[in-house]
């Protein structure tokens, strides 16, 4: 059975993206890109075997050249949840229309190894009610932005967190690894 980790950035205040991300402008962002930490999460991403996709996370690659039915991340298998995008899967990038619920709980069950929840918080949220996250990947960048995607959506979960590993960057990014003990 594989194993889904929700593995993202978020600031002290809970948000995976901030206004700038949201209007498109990545200049304005509060968000940290440079530094030790991402190297690190190069490194990171290379342990995962598919990766996991809202239609705002994929579309946030559009900015940088992406487009439709191109794999955000070389050499794994995306799947895009979406009923807004149009665009025809192929081998590297399949758009998943539809219940996205039942369709990760058969990937995990027919797949092994590790699937990453990139981004998607209302997905995420989804995810969460329905006990699917395995494991979070906390990379807290040192900024409160107000407002922005909430790292679960609107979901309200309760849960307890097993604390696996954490590393401070000189920046002040902060990554955690939780296991996801569900109450």
């Amino acid at each position: 059975m594989a194993e889904l980790i929700y593995h993202v950035a978020v600031s002290i205040d809970n948000f995976i993206s901030d206004k700038g991300m949201l209007e498109g402008d990545i200049q304005n962002s509060l968000f940290l890109f440079e530094g030790e930490h991402v190297p690190d999460f190069l490194a990171d991403i290379k342990q995962y075997d598919a990766v996991l996709m809202g239609t705002k996370t994929y579309e946030f690659g559009f900015q940088f050249g992406a487009k439709p039915g191109e794999p955000g991340y070389k050499g794994l298998k995306h799947y895009i949840f979406s009923n807004s995008l149009q665009f025809e899967s192929n081998e590297e990038v399949e758009l998943v229309k539809g219940n996205a619920i039942s369709f990760i709980e058969n990937l995990k069950q027919q797949k092994s190894g590790k699937l990453w929840l990139c981004g998607g918080g209302e997905l995420a949220g989804s995810l969460l009610k329905h006990k699917l996250i395995d494991q979070l990947v906390l990379k807290i960048n040192p900024i409160i932005v107000g407002e922005g995607t909430s790292l679960f959506g609107h979901e309200k979960s309760t849960l307890t967190l097993d604390l696996k590993e954490m590393k401070l960057y000189p920046n002040g990014v902060m990554k955690c690894t939780y296991n996801i003990q569900y109450v």
